[in-house]
């Protein structure tokens, strides 16, 4: 499991590991991910590939630099070429990658789109055109790739980072693009687990399946009930998406001229304020997936 000292390649892990699989869990970060049946060891995978002393079934790769605002160099360091390094590392082992539907276009809404839809020609960051590099580098592997969209559960960052913008909100308005007022196929923590225990599986096929919650929902109740239950109610201001865009577009100049990280991407604000639904129907009839629907229990906690 590469990126176990993360938030999904550690629920993952310790899914795997509570279901009675040998799981040796790699990250970057001493005692990055702890199990009781398993084993953590420390590689970094942009640094080359790893020397093991034991062969693998299979690995699940969700170690990746996962940031809109990061450069183009940054990110294919760790996506694809970390992607490379595994696949090397590996060879011979079913390779089970999470990528992301950030690799379709998201200059325009996404609507029931399919794994056939071709993927985007200009891309919004270097995350989104490392993460369909990486996608590449497993071209003729025995490889299955998941592709999510805002996975969210206990300590996943989308969470963290909508909480710390409604504690900054003033007087509890809280701009969002289109103000939610748009269709997201969201995935929980819990539904990829499944979709990776169904990849897993000997003889379930190779290819690219796009994996999410049971029925698609509107964005602005999700992240009004988050918040609620967080005991941060706020109002969501409408943003103008292309005012936004342009914004967006603005403070990364000015941020790439400076040498630091832009505040706001293009990428961030045309993924939530544009429509994002993903047809799962090869995940289900392939795959055996059967996902959840999307839910909020819980979230006091997360």
């Amino acid at each position: 499991m590469t990126g176990a000292s993360g938030f999904v390649g550690g629920a993952v892990a310790t899914a795997l590991a509570d279901r009675g699989d040998d799981v040796v869990g790699f990250g970057r970060t001493p005692r990055g991910w702890e199990h009781p049946q398993g084993r953590y060891r420390i590689w970094d995978i942009t640094a080359g590939q790893m020397v093991s002393d034991q062969e693998f079934d299979a690995v699940v790769h969700a170690a990746a630099l996962v940031d809109p605002g990061a450069s183009r160099d940054d990110a294919m360091l760790v996506n694809q070429f970390g992607t490379r390094n595994v696949v090397r590392s590996f060879a011979g082992a079913r390779v089970v990658h999470l990528s992301t539907t950030a690799v379709y276009d998201l200059t325009k809404p996404s609507v029931d789109a399919t794994e056939t839809l071709p993927p985007a020609r200009r891309f919004l960051s270097g995350y989104s055109a490392s993460k369909l590099a990486a996608e590449r580098e497993l071209a003729g592997a025995d490889a299955v790739l998941l592709r999510p969209h805002l996975i969210y559960g206990p300590d996943a960052p989308i969470v963290s980072l909508l909480t710390r913008a409604a504690r900054a909100a003033r007087g509890g308005r809280l701009p969002l693009p289109a103000g939610g007022k748009v269709r997201h196929r969201l995935t929980s923590i819990g539904n990829v687990v499944h979709a990776v225990e169904r990849a897993l599986r000997p003889e379930t096929p190779r290819g690219t399946y796009n994996i999410g919650d049971a029925t698609p929902v509107e964005l602005a109740g999700i992240v009004r009930g988050l918040l609620a239950r967080r005991e941060l109610p706020v109002r969501l201001i409408d943003v103008d998406v292309d005012a936004a865009t342009r914004t967006a577009g603005a403070l990364e100049f000015a941020a790439r001229a400076a040498g630091r990280r832009p505040l706001l991407t293009r990428h961030s604000v045309k993924l939530i304020g544009l429509e994002r639904t993903f047809d799962l129907t090869a995940a289900r009839e392939r795959l055996g997936f059967h996902p959840t629907p999307t839910t909020l229990d819980g979230a006091e906690e997360w």
